[in-house]
């Protein structure tokens, strides 16, 4: 009897056996098919943090470029500028030696005088354009506020409206820059007919 209750009990293990095996082979295939969807997601997130901080290098690159040339810009904007407070401070020199031989030319001062004056006016004038200073010679020209600093107005014949007829003092600019406006008289025209019977 006991070799026919050992194999009912063997088979019942070998039913259960497979019954066991089958609810295991069960959670394997559930485990395999989650598995590559797990993957595929953490696959699709480091690829879109990958984007994130590739896009974030792109741009702090960028930035940094941008800096390097602002940082270059202004030095060179500094270096071509850097004379400009002792070019405003002398201008007033250069007025001067310029009203100096214009009032010795009119009083008739000894010709030396004048020629010498000249040559250092002539000197100071060079050595402001080696360093970009230009004059900015305005009568003639059309009216330009950026330009000229309107004094007066004058009624004239000979000069169009809104044209410069005279200049008091000269204006001058570094490179492009406005060092200083040329102070002037700007034409209104020709008098009116009004304006003569008054």
């Amino acid at each position: 009897m006991k070799p026919e209750g050992d194999k009912e009990t063997t088979f019942d293990n070998a039913v259960d056996g497979v019954d066991g095996a089958g609810s295991n082979g069960a959670d394997v295939a559930e485990t395999d098919g989650a598995a590559p969807a797990s993957l595929e997601e953490q696959l699709a997130e480091a690829t879109r943090r990958a984007d994130e901080n590739y896009d974030l290098y792109l741009r702090e690159r960028a930035e940094l470029e941008n800096f390097r040339k602002r940082s270059a810009r202004d030095r060179i904007e500094a270096s071509r500028f850097a004379i400009e407070p002792l070019a405003r401070d002398l201008l007033p020199v250069v007025d001067n030696l310029e009203r100096a031989v214009a009032h010795a030319i009119a009083t008739g001062e000894a010709p030396a005088v004048i020629e010498g004056v000249e040559m250092v006016l002539g000197s100071a004038g060079e050595m402001l354009e080696r360093h970009g200073v230009q004059r900015i010679n305005a009568v003639g020209q059309v009216f330009d506020p950026s330009l000229h600093e309107a004094l007066a107005q004058v009624e004239s014949d000979e000069v169009e409206a809104n044209h410069v007829v005279e200049q008091f003092l000269p204006g001058y600019k570094l490179h492009d820059r406005l060092l200083r406006a040329a102070q002037v008289s700007v034409s209104t025209g020709p008098a009116t007919g009004e304006d003569e019977k008054s």
